[in-house]
């Protein structure tokens, strides 16, 4: 553990700055992580880190400028230079188009000053002994298990020169678990996300793959085409994060994306979808907690290093159906006229009548004919203005007739755009925590329903295995 404490780290930079305006942030990192494969564990580990950002700005006859610099694992000796070099960085920049009045102080978090949350090994007590018992499992059934488990606590340490001095501590818990037949020809893929792996249930996830591998015995080839097709909530989750990341009100409001209005203007109030859908996030949200304030690094499309320690509250982007609300920063929805929504991290999709919603299970047993997906992945952009997307399926697709899956087809590629899917949903499951399998590394905090979809657009036969 490092001597100085990140608070000090924050406050000593602040007390070297002098620049017109300075934000600093400490992140604590502290990491651990089993891997295994064929049936056993392979490596396990607990690492910590530190970095500390610098945010500087000054003001000049033309307007404000700001410089940003990390570094890792910075001493107390060390932290003048990265005030210094963020100061230079500030005035060899030009004015910032984002720049804003810092945010003003309120009430300090009550433990800024306590040391940070740390994860360890003994965050896999229940968690080790039930993948040992999926092992013997597994090896009974002439399976093969791979996979792995991280779980990481990050204390963020904000404060800046309005006075602001605020903190979080977010832990983030990632499962996956690939299980293969002995010959390597078979293979079903599950994830969880977790906070603190009290909830992960191991048995229920190798379960649910050993299904899989059965129904993967029988091989049925189809061509590419349009199909009925259920995705299961990690599907769903992987093509809204994309939807989130690209519903900037900025882009939208000048003719850039899917969610821009014909003739000028964004199209918030229009409606996406013939269901009472409702995407949404909370940073207080039950098991997907979030910063409840701005806590970004650097500047993008929709994050502005100004903006950092403004508060964040629930916000529905998509409500009973309806285009909500966009991304906006404060200068962008001071552009466009938006209110002002700036990232939370995470995402909800819904039903209002979640008691009466149907599990996958029920779904597929009312299907007559039609694919069900294991997961999508290898997901790229075609068309930003109908955020048209390609990628693949992977880990099993299935072949549902008369409510029973009768096998596993081929893989394909698929070309869809999220925002159209939007509006041929047919059926909602029950929504539940989930893990998307080609953005976990980015985004895991999300809660999404299985979902039936009309003329899924599998355009062609994938080799990929």
């Amino acid at each position: 553990m490092n001597a100085v404490k990140p608070h000090e780290l924050v406050e000593r930079a602040l007390e070297l700055s002098r620049a017109d305006g300075c934000v600093v942030i400490a992140d604590e990192d502290s990491t651990a992580n089993l891997r295994w494969a064929g049936n056993g564990l392979t490596t396990n580990g607990v690492t910590r880190g530190r970095r500390l950002t610098v945010i500087a700005t000054v003001d000049g006859a033309e307007g404000t400028a700001s410089g940003v610099v990390s570094r890792e694992a910075v001493t107390l000796d060390e932290v003048e230079s990265l005030v210094r070099a963020a100061e230079a960085a500030a005035r060899d920049a030009g004015p910032a188009e984002d720049a804003q009045p810092l945010i003003p102080s309120r009430p300090a978090s009550a433990d800024f000053t306590a040391p940070p949350a740390e994860t360890s090994a003994e965050v896999f007590a229940a968690f080790a002994p039930a993948l040992g018992e999926a092992f013997a499992r597994a090896r009974k059934n002439g399976e093969l298990l791979y996979g792995f488990a991280r779980h990481e606590v990050t204390s963020s340490y904000l404060g800046t020169s309005t006075g602001l001095r605020l903190r979080h501590d977010q832990p983030t818990g990632t499962v996956e678990l690939n299980a293969k037949t002995a010959d390597l020809a078979g293979s079903a893929w599950a994830g969880a996300a977790t906070r603190d792996f009290t909830d992960v249930d191991v048995t229920e996830l190798h379960t649910g793959l050993t299904r899989r591998l059965g129904w993967g015995r029988k091989r049925i080839d189809l061509p590419a085409g349009r199909y009925e097709t259920l995705l299961p909530p990690s599907a769903v989750a992987d093509l809204l994060v994309y939807l989130s990341w690209s519903s900037g009100g900025r882009d939208a409001a000048e003719g850039r994306t899917v969610f821009s209005k014909a003739g000028g203007g964004t199209r918030v109030g229009e409606r996406l979808s013939p269901l009472p859908l409702t995407l949404r996030s909370d940073p207080a949200e039950p098991g997907l907690e979030a910063a409840p304030f701005v806590l970004t690094h650097s500047s993008g499309d929709n994050d502005s290093v100004f903006d950092n320690g403004h508060p964040l509250t629930a916000t529905d982007w998509i409500r009973d159906g309806e285009l909500a609300n966009l991304l906006t920063t404060r200068h962008s929805a001071g552009l466009t006229g938006l209110p002002l929504h700036p990232p939370v991290d995470n995402l909800v999709l819904e039903t209002a009548e979640q008691s009466s919603a149907p599990t996958l299970e029920e779904m597929i047993a009312r299907t007559e004919r039609g694919l069900l997906l294991t997961c999508l992945w290898y997901i790229r952009e075609v068309d930003p203005a109908t955020l048209l997307l390609t990628g693949l399926t992977r880990d099993g697709v299935y072949l549902v007739e008369d409510g029973e899956v009768v096998g596993a087809v081929n893989n394909f590629r698929f070309n869809e755009s999220p925002v159209d899917i939007l509006g041929r949903i047919t059926e909602v499951g029950r929504t539940e925590r989930c893990l998307p399998r080609e953005w976990g590394d980015w985004f895991t905090r999300a809660a999404m329903p299985p979902v039936r979809v009309a003329d899924f657009n599998m355009s062609s036969v994938s080799q990929a295995s």
